[in-house]
């Protein structure tokens, strides 16, 4: 793809246009895209961050032409606060996920939960909204946050996957709310679809959808067999762990590396492959 502007619209195709937000950070790569879904009326999912320029730059792509949804996949302050603003502008009620605010910011601060996200109507598995020549159809993935969607379009056979599948990286799994084992069964039910491609709310659309799938599970799995081999030398703390297993990385990234190997340990605990002793884990 070629080198997006913030609040430039770039069409993917007729019925999918983005707008990239412009709060890139070490977690969020070049910002939150945003995408306006439909051609005579919209939904926009993941209107972002609240930030002015960027509500602006949405209204001025969606052009006048009514907006039938704005839809959210979950609620890290990355991705829905720009709900409110842009119902106060068009009118469009808020659907989506359930509301989720928890205490715990984990590593990030920018993507800490929406305490304001307050919407028009929740979405659950199988549950859809439409416009003329679209619909989206939400699939729940917990995994990211307990209240992931992703959604679904069939005329397509797109799928805007939120963070659960990122176009640049893998995905924080931060607990408590972060579950990995319930993200890697949102994985196999992804990998158990014939979506044709993926536009992710960070990063550029992935048009293998199953490969990078089948390579997130191989990749979680992976790190899964580094833990077991660094409990099966000594037991040993998590900052000692993520040390020798994250290698080269931004050590920026070193607060999230903790946060998804803690989300592997807990895994592996209700598994019985691992216990806390402390601050150390032991097979």
């Amino acid at each position: 793809m070629s080198e997006q502007q913030p609040g430039v619209p770039q069409v993917l195709e007729p019925l999918v246009t983005r707008v990239l937000a412009n709060n890139p950070s070490p977690f969020t790569h070049t910002g939150t895209q945003t995408h306006l879904v439909g051609t005579t009326d919209l939904a926009v999912i993941d209107p972002g961050p609240d930030y002015p320029e960027h509500i602006d730059a949405l209204i001025a792509a969606i052009g006048g032409r009514p907006v039938t949804a704005i839809v959210i996949t979950h609620t890290h302050r990355d991705h829905s606060p720009g709900a409110a603003p842009l119902k106060a502008a068009t009118g469009a009620p808020i659907v989506g996920c359930a509301p989720l605010a928890l205490d715990d910011l984990g590593p990030r601060a920018d993507a800490s939960f929406d305490a304001d996200y307050a919407p028009d109507r929740v979405l659950g598995e199988g549950d859809s909204v439409s416009g003329q020549g679209w619909t989206l159809t939400a699939l729940a993935t917990p995994g990211h946050t307990s209240n992931h969607l992703a959604f679904a379009l069939p005329e397509t056979k797109a799928l805007f996957t939120g963070d659960h599948v990122m176009g640049w990286s893998t995905t924080i799994v931060s607990p408590p709310d972060g579950d990995m084992a319930a993200y890697m069964a949102s994985l196999a039910k992804l990998q158990d679809r014939d979506d044709r491609i993926y536009y992710p709310a960070h990063g550029d659309p992935v048009d293998r959808p199953q490969r990078l799938v089948r390579g997130l599970i191989g990749h979680r799995k992976q790190r899964e067999g580094q833990i077991l081999r660094l409990l099966d030398a000594a037991p040993q703390d998590i900052p000692a762990m993520v040390a020798k297993m994250y290698v080269g990385i931004d050590p920026r990234l070193f607060p999230a590396a903790e946060r998804s190997v803690l989300a592997h340990l807990i895994d592996l605990q209700a598994r019985g492959l691992a216990s806390q002793d402390g601050d150390n884990w032991r097979r």
